[in-house]
């Protein structure tokens, strides 16, 4: 009979796949669906980052009703991708910090008593940044939304960066214990 243990190890796994998949799945989509492609003008990269009111009205204008729709569709989409990303790599954190704590190595262990959650609070930045993104695509954000969305957005990508970070580097060194061992 497995240990809890095992059981817990094998559930993770098994969500990683569908996440990773799911995370996968959304990335292809949300690229395609990006408003630059309908409207050759700015990406919703420039849209998170347009910071004022009238930048962000520039880039609603280059992009045009289709642009506009386009962009509408992907902000709803990434409600899904959010979850599925942010769910991943808090997954693989925790994974990141079981093996390290299995393995001896204390300060990846430590640090993964932390960063796993920094994946699920860069996916609510990212909720905030779309809502106030939302919000300037119908033209009800004000001068407040595009900042605050910039705001969000600065600290989701610091965030979710910090986070695959630790998941690389835990997924290096368990590589690396692999390939140095005697067969």
């Amino acid at each position: 009979m497995p240990s809890d243990l095992a059981t817990v190890s094998l559930h993770r796994k098994r969500a990683l796949i569908l996440l990773g998949i799911a995370t996968v799945a959304f990335t292809v989509i949300l690229e395609l669906i990006d408003p630059s492609h309908v409207s050759h003008g700015p990406r919703i990269l420039d849209f998170e980052f347009a910071s004022t009111r009238s930048r962000a009205a520039q880039i609603m204008a280059e992009w045009g009703l289709k642009g506009r729709s386009a962009a509408h569709l992907s902000l709803l989409l990434d409600y899904g991708y959010m979850l599925s990303y942010g769910l991943f790599f808090a997954l693989a954190g925790f994974a990141v910090r079981d093996t390290a704590r299995a393995r001896g190595w204390p300060r990846l262990a430590a640090l993964g008593t932390v960063v796993p959650f920094f994946a699920l609070t860069a996916a609510s930045f990212d909720a905030s940044e779309n809502v106030a993104l939302l919000l300037t695509l119908g033209g009800n954000g004000g001068d407040l939304a595009p900042p605050f969305a910039a705001v969000c957005s600065t600290i989701k990508f610091t965030l979710i960066s910090i986070a695959i970070l630790y998941a690389l580097c835990g997924l290096t060194l368990r590589l690396r214990v692999r390939l140095l061992q005697p067969s």
